[in-house]
């Protein structure tokens, strides 16, 4: 298949569908830290998406959306960061992938758009970690647990500000991102 996995610098649900033979590529504006630049299309997504794809997965980015950060949705009205935001969501969402899954925090877009078909955590993919994380799914299964383990530490929650730190807080865990290719993509995926 030829995936696109969308706002994605880390490569690590990239390099989970390459592991499984399939042509995927991370797109991000940033450069990847994922290793396989070869791999990776810096540039803006919109382009893209007019192009056919098997399937896409985004992660698109959540701090104008995500209820973490409410107490600044006022200023992030006003300026039409949040409104922009809201449409950059909607583009996956409305794209013609027959195939697609929108990965973000629990936020406003359950009002907006529609609520979440899955909310996943960390530690049902074998990270003793919370954060809660909303799945928004078309022409694919919800995932399935595959590592539940105990712990439920709040490490993304609790880390304190610094230069990386959105960054680090948005890298996909990697026992989601090879949950996400195999029941997915896999040979015994189905939708």
């Amino acid at each position: 298949m030829r995936v696109l996995v969308a706002c994605e610098e880390s490569q690590a649900v990239t390099k989970e569908l390459r592991r499984l033979g399939h042509e995927a590529y991370s797109c991000d504006i940033e450069p990847c830290s994922g290793g396989h630049p070869e791999r990776h299309l810096q540039q803006d997504v919109t382009q893209l998406l007019k192009i056919r794809w098997d399937m896409v997965i985004a992660f698109p980015p959540c701090t104008d959306l995500a209820v973490s950060g409410a107490r600044y949705f006022e200023q992030k009205r006003k300026d039409g960061r949040q409104q922009k935001s809201i449409e950059f969501f909607m583009m996956f969402a409305n794209c013609g992938c027959p195939k697609t899954a929108i990965e973000n925090p629990v936020g406003i877009m359950s009002g907006i758009y529609r609520k979440p078909d899955q909310i996943i955590q960390p530690w049902q993919f074998g990270h003793g970690e919370t954060k809660r994380t909303c799945l928004w799914l078309k022409g694919l299964p919800k995932l399935k647990p595959v590592d539940i383990v105990p712990g439920r530490e709040q490490r993304i929650w609790k880390m304190p500000p610094g230069k990386d730190r959105a960054k680090t807080r948005s890298k996909t865990y990697p026992g989601i991102a090879k949950a996400m290719a195999e029941q997915w993509a896999g040979k015994n995926a189905q939708a």
